[in-house]
């Protein structure tokens, strides 16, 4: 398996080719392509980050992998948990999986990364998460500590690629790393158009990885893997096929709770601005990022009652009568953040000086979202929204030099 491994590595970490993609075939998961990476696996003790999204046609992962006689000893599970039921946000504890009967370490609510204890029984890790191309959307940073905890404990680290939903186009700020919080690690834009095993590539090329020891190996592995492959770190992406950057990818799985179809996907870049504000994101309704609104804002517009239902037991202004808008009818897929509703929402919020939500201690939610303290305050000030995403093209135009090197797919432009 090393020399595989290392031969396969090899190819990664050097010149990236683009395959012509045939977009009108269905684009194929890396999770798919089972004689790739299966015989890889073979007589291996196997740890699987995965969840819900993690499947082979409608069968989980890990339940594949098991039925397959691939020795799966422990799950590894973000926010949501394994079978991603869970509130946004929620603490997940750790349990054992009734299918399988696999222990599932969380990785979300108690601890961040697996420890050296987590790891002791496991010789191969393997990452299956579907992303929705997000910067606020935590399983990116959960993959990048996942990546850490690998380097960290010597253990060879195999990515299923998965197609980007929102990997056609790139958008909104840049994060400041004075801003950094568990929904914004790295200095990317909120849409950053890059599948999560592009964008693991970036953070290990980049040395962005907070643990020193995990930077220097990825840094070794790549100056080294031409001419060895008795390394002491692996990394593997397998890649998707019948898949580039102009594809709108459907996802054939609701990826959490709160984006249950296409639309709340679409629009999640643009609408999750609104969980830094008083008004509700559409949360505990049928098309959460889809409707959005408040109590206050005007009678006339479009009404709704935020209850109580599972992934949203207790959403902003449970049982009462909001007014805003309803956009689940308007084209979403349009490659650009729309923040005309959040301007329209500051305009008619009738006192400003509760839009944003107050924290108890420390900065404002809305600059972890925005990754800044700069679109908070343009909004406050009146900006235009052709002024406010002016403003983030010299960060957008720098990022996308960082973004095209690590691209395993035929960009959109």
């Amino acid at each position: 398996m090393k020399s595989l491994l290392g031969f396969l590595a090899c190819i990664l970490f050097t010149t990236v080719c683009f395959s012509q993609a045939d977009l009108s075939k269905p684009a194929i998961p890396g999770a798919y392509r089972t004689t790739v990476y299966m015989p890889l696996l073979k007589g291996k003790r196997v740890g699987v980050f995965a969840n819900q999204t993690s499947i082979i046609n409608q069968t989980n992962l890990v339940d594949t992998l098991v039925k397959s006689g691939i020795n799966v000893v422990k799950i590894f599970s973000p926010e949501h948990g394994f079978r991603g039921n869970a509130d946004a946000g929620e603490y997940v504890g750790n349990s054992v999986d009734p299918e399988t009967h696999v222990p599932i370490v969380s990785l979300y609510g108690g601890k961040s990364k697996p420890d050296a204890n987590d790891l002791k029984d496991v010789d191969v890790l393997v990452f299956d998460i579907q992303d929705v191309g997000a910067r606020f959307y935590t399983y990116i940073n959960s993959m990048q500590y996942f990546m850490e905890a690998a380097a960290e404990n010597n253990k060879p680290l195999m990515l299923l690629d998965r197609p980007n939903p929102n990997g056609f186009y790139v958008d909104g700020p840049v994060l400041d790393t004075n801003f950094r919080s568990g929904i914004g690690q790295q200095p990317i834009p909120v849409v950053y158009g890059m599948t999560i095993g592009e964008y693991a590539m970036m953070i290990s090329g980049e040395g962005w990885l907070f643990s020193d020891k995990a930077n220097k190996k990825f840094a070794w592995y790549r100056n080294h893997a031409q001419n060895s492959v008795d390394t002491p770190f692996h990394f593997l992406v397998i890649k998707c096929e019948n898949y580039n950057h102009k594809s709108r990818y459907q996802l054939p799985v609701k990826p959490s709770p709160n984006l249950p179809d296409m639309g709340a996907v679409y629009w999640y870049p643009s609408t999750c601005f609104f969980e830094g504000t008083n008004l509700s994101e559409g949360r505990g309704t049928d098309k959460p990022f889809e409707i959005f609104g408040g109590p206050s804002l005007p009678k006339n517009l479009y009404a709704f009652t935020p209850v109580s239902k599972p992934g949203a037991t207790a959403p902003k202004h449970l049982n009462k009568k909001c007014y805003g808008w309803n956009v689940s009818d308007k084209k979403a897929d349009n490659g650009k953040i729309d923040l005309s509703y959040l301007l329209e929402a500051y305009k008619l919020f009738p006192d400003k000086s509760n839009f944003f939500l107050k924290p108890k201690t420390g900065d404002y939610f809305f600059n972890k979202l925005a990754g800044n303290n700069i679109l908070i305050q343009q909004i406050k000030d009146g900006k235009t929204e052709a002024e406010i995403c002016a403003s983030w093209q010299p960060g957008l135009d720098h990022f996308k030099q960082i973004r095209k090197k690590y691209l395993l797919y035929e960009d959109f432009e």
